[in-house]
This record gives C-alpha cells, structure tokens and sequence, in this order.
C-alpha cells in the first residue's frame, strides 16, 4: 500500500510540475499582441501593460482566470447571431495554447522568435489624430453619488475643415460613464470671441439658477440668435470606440469658429474626490462628405415607446419591448444597445413586410462595462415596411449582482434637463442606430475603413 501511495504522489507531482513546450515568443506573444495589447499599452483603456514577457508573466495567473472564464477579451455580442468589425474573443484552440503555457512554467523561449509588437498610435484607439484639444479640468467630489456637467471647449482653426472622426477619451482615471457631444459652427463674422464664456455647468445647480448659468456659457451668437449645431459629433461610453467609416461616409465641416459641446458628460459614483481632463482627438480629411450619416434611436429619449413602460419594481425580473416601422430603404452601418446596470438581456432584429428576419444583435448576458458601437462588416439593408424590434430583459432581485440596491426598490427613467440627469442607478432602454438612405450596391460596401 505505501508503494502504490508514493507512485500516485510521484505522478501528482510531475503533473503538477508539466513542463510546456510552448513559448511566450513563438506561440503566446501573438495572442496577446492581437487581443489584448490593443487595450493593454500604455495610454490604452486598461489599467496595466501586457507589451513584453515580463508584464505577461506577472499577470499569468490574472491571465489565466479571465482567459478560461470568458471574462476577457470583453465582447457581449452573440457571434452565432451577428457579426461585427473588430470582435474581441479568443478560440478555443488559443484558450488551450494560454493554459498549456501558464501552467506548464511560462518560459519565455528564444527573444528572436519574438513577433513585432504592432505599432498602436498612443492615446489613441483609432490612429493618429490630426489635432488633440483638451476639456478643462472637471473635479468630481467624493460623495458616491452621480455627477453631470456641460462642458465647452472652444476650437479655432486657421480655416474651415473636414472632420472624417471625432475621438473622445477620458482620462486614466475612467470616471465617465458617458459623454454625448454636439459642435456648434460659427458663421466667421457672427460671433468676435468663442472664449469668453465659462467652460463648466454643474447640472446639480438649484433649478432657478440653471437658466442663468447656461446663459454664461455664451455660446449664441452675438446678436442673441442660435447657431448652427451638429448633433452627435462624438459620443463615449464604456468600451466605445469611435468610427472610422471609409471616404465619403460620414464626417461634417467644422468652421473656424467652432465650440465643441458635452452636452451631457456624466460622472459615476466615487468615494474619494478626483480629477478628470479628458480629451477630444480630431481626424480632418480633404474631402467633404457624400453621405452624411443620420441617426434614430428607439427607447428612451428616442422615437419609440418602450412597452410596458420602463418601471421595474423590487423583487422582479420584467421584460421590456420597443419597436419602429422604417418608412424608406435605408443602410444601416453601425448599432449600439444601452441599458444600465439592472438590464440582462438585450436583442434586436427587424422584421421585413415579407416575414423575413434581419438579424441585428444578441446579447443574452448583458455588461454595463462593456457598451460598444458595433458597426457591421458591410451596409445592412433594411427595406422599406420594415419593422426594427428590441426585446430586453431587466433583474431587480437581490440575486442580481449588479444592483445598486439592497434592498431593491422600484427603479424606472428618471428624465431631469432633457435627459441629463439619468444617473447610474436609473435604467435605461435605448438603442441607437446609425444609418444612410439606401443607394444600390450599399449592401456591398465594406465598413472597414482606413
């Protein structure tokens, strides 16, 4: 009996202690460096570097957990219902090789087998902007509760240009939840100074005092009318990533003149006071656009009912649907599903006049982290008749690790200055979608960009 025990420890150990064939340099480091450097660099998204041996090694075991449970790369989107531009996910095969190496000892192997680490542009997700411009400083009290601001940022350019893409990027500390932004063009000669007004709003200022307040921000025109404005010139969520659609596609004029807007910049909940210094990176092109991109949003704040109405009651799970007829043939390019932190589910498809489905997005477990702007490989037809539907799913259970309540309570919109008091703790149901009127042949396009 003692022998046959010390033959079984005998094969624990050396199972234990599995040496690995493989190697960071020949087999590991293209892993990372396709799927998770991108976020993981210096002045990237995530809050350490995985660029070299040395960093990997030392997360190996962080590795290891968020490789094998799904967790990371961050990609909500069901794969086996839509596909989209630049999907973050590992093969099983490349699950295995990571596993195989962190618990084989993750040798590093031979330096000269070591692949390129790709050329990723700092502070930037999409390449190299143009120009950067900077919001003033925006201190968030430490007080764990929601903070919303308008925030202006003057622009003045030698002359007028064309903006192919807007890029918004918090600072490091990753306080904002979201930020909608519009850009407000001065005619040259109807506005003398665009710097004259203040650059902050606090949204928590008593209701009397916000008309006056807004007032000092001086963005009318000298003679008190309003200018022109375009809506959505950037947007930021958690885990968006701004587009960059081929020449021609999208893009708008910025004037000499110009204030960039946020006109709803909203700060999560934090215990201890901090800063935020976020910036805007600019992309002009020499081209004006052909095809200026529109855009609809279903659900909250949008063109579309939600059914029954957005009220989720203590202790219940709900589902929720809204829906829209699209009058003409339009092309869809890019999607991007929103909801809040007791949202489960969401789905979307349209429903052509023949029966047929057009299938949208899937996300049957939802994150509130990982909100992003999917754009579809090629234009999405949608013909006219058709009906775009989202169905989602809400949890307010003490089962639901995500709620912010416990006990839970009812929580249901809460829509304050237009919307801009939506905070965390409310709930949203809101999809928006980014589309052109049908030409022939859009159905073939790719969206891959530049």
């Amino acid at each position: 009996m003692k022998t046959t025990a010390l033959y079984i420890l005998l094969i624990a150990f050396v199972a234990c202690t599995h040496k690995t064939d493989l190697t960071f340099s020949k087999d590991i480091a293209p892993i990372v460096f396709e799927n998770c450097t991108p976020c993981h660099r210096s002045g990237g998204a995530a809050p350490f570097s995985l660029t070299n041996f040395k960093q990997v090694n030392r997360k190996r075991n962080t590795i290891l957990d968020v490789t094998q449970s799904g967790y990371m790369p961050p990609w909500p989107a069901d794969r086996n219902y839509t596909h989209f531009i630049g999907e973050r996910y590992l093969s099983e095969n490349q699950k295995d090789l990571l596993k195989e190496w962190i618990t084989g000892g993750a040798p590093e192997g031979n330096p000269i087998d070591l692949p390129p680490l790709p050329d990723f542009p700092k502070y930037s997700n999409i390449g190299v902007p143009d120009t950067t411009v900077w919001f003033d400083s925006i201190y968030i009290s430490g007080d764990s509760r929601d903070k919303f601001f308008i925030a202006t940022l003057p622009i003045n350019l030698p002359t007028d240009k064309y903006v192919k893409a807007m890029e918004f990027l918090p600072n490091k500390n990753n306080l904002v939840h979201h930020m909608n932004g519009r850009l407000i063009n001065y005619d040259y000669d109807s506005k003398q100074s665009i710097t004259n007004g203040n650059r902050i709003l606090n949204l928590e200022v008593p209701e009397e005092e916000y008309v006056e307040q807004f007032k000092a921000l001086k963005l009318a025109n000298d003679d008190g009318s309003r200018p022109n404005h375009i809506n959505s010139a950037v947007n930021y969520l958690p885990g968006v990533q701004a587009n960059l659609y081929p020449d021609g596609i999208g893009g708008f004029q910025m004037n000499r003149k110009s204030i960039l807007m946020a006109d709803d910049i909203h700060f999560g909940p934090i215990p201890q006071g901090k800063w935020d210094h976020s910036r805007v990176n600019i992309f002009f092109t020499d081209s004006a656009p052909k095809r200026p991109i529109n855009e609809v949003m279903l659900g909250t704040n949008g063109e579309s009912k939600i059914i029954p109405p957005l009220v989720i009651p203590p202790n219940k799970k709900t589902k929720h649907t809204s829906y829209l007829l699209i009058p003409q043939d339009i092309s869809i390019l890019t999607i991007n599903p929103h909801m809040h932190l007791l949202g489960t589910s969401f789905k979307s498809y349209a429903i052509q006049p023949n029966g047929d489905t057009i299938r949208l997005v899937n996300i049957p477990r939802w994150d509130f982290r990982w909100q992003y702007f999917y754009t579809f490989p090629k234009m999405v037809k949608i013909p006219a008749g058709s009906t775009i539907y989202v169905d989602a799913t809400f949890d307010n259970t003490e089962r639901n690790p995500n709620n912010p309540n416990n006990p839970p309570i009812e929580v249901r919109e809460r829509l304050d200055y237009g919307g801009a008091g939506m905070r965390t703790t409310d709930e949203m149901l809101q999809f928006i979608i980014s589309w052109l009127p049908y030409e022939d042949g859009d159905e073939n396009i790719s969206l891959k960009g530049n």
